[in-house]
């Protein structure tokens, strides 16, 4: 049985990803398999994140792309931001550096986890939407030195989120080690 890190129902905090930013998500994404032999990634290029508000107010926006990726347990996620906007990924890593960014909780109970962090006097850096799908992170890094994303359970995100375990899984650790993640 392949762990998928995505648990229906679960409520309780999973961290299942780790995020980091990086300046050319290609470059590394083929940095992380030649270093550790983790693949393969699946590339989303040029998010449009449009329907979001930045630090309370409403964002401009923000394109980013990411890759994502497999290791046992946890997903790894790389970002790359190709606008200037201002964005929680450049609140804790400046343009032009890379480095560790986030850990990600995926939730069916995302209102309770998102207040759970609220109530403890942190700030949202960003609320978002991906159609249906909330997610958001939580400006933590005062307390443990990262954000935490937290993103709603969603059928749709389960089913990527499985596929890219199944590749892993399966993966020879040479054949499509950049792969599309929706064609």
């Amino acid at each position: 049985m392949i762990d998928t890190t995505v648990t229906p129902g679960q409520t309780g905090p999973h961290l299942m990803q780790a995020a980091f930013i990086v300046d050319d998500v290609e470059a590394a994404a083929k940095a992380w398999i030649a270093t550790t032999g983790i693949g393969p990634f699946f590339l989303v290029p040029h998010i449009e994140l449009a329907e979001a508000t930045y630090r309370g107010a409403p964002s401009d926006g923000i394109d980013f792309s990411v890759a994502l990726a497999q290791s046992g347990g946890t997903q790894i996620e790389l970002i790359q931001q190709h606008c200037d906007r201002p964005s929680a990924y450049r609140d804790t890593i400046a343009k032009g550096q890379q480095g560790f960014h986030h850990f990600c909780i995926y939730t069916a109970d995302y209102d309770a986890c998102r207040q759970r962090y609220v109530d403890q006097g942190f700030a949202v850096a960003i609320d978002g939407k991906f159609g249906a799908m909330r997610f958001c992170y939580v400006d933590t890094s005062p307390a443990l030195g990262c954000m935490i994303e937290i993103v709603e359970e969603d059928a749709s995100q389960s089913a990527a989120f499985t596929r890219i375990a199944q590749a892993a899984a399966d993966w020879d650790g040479v054949t499509d080690p950049i792969r599309p993640l929706f064609t």
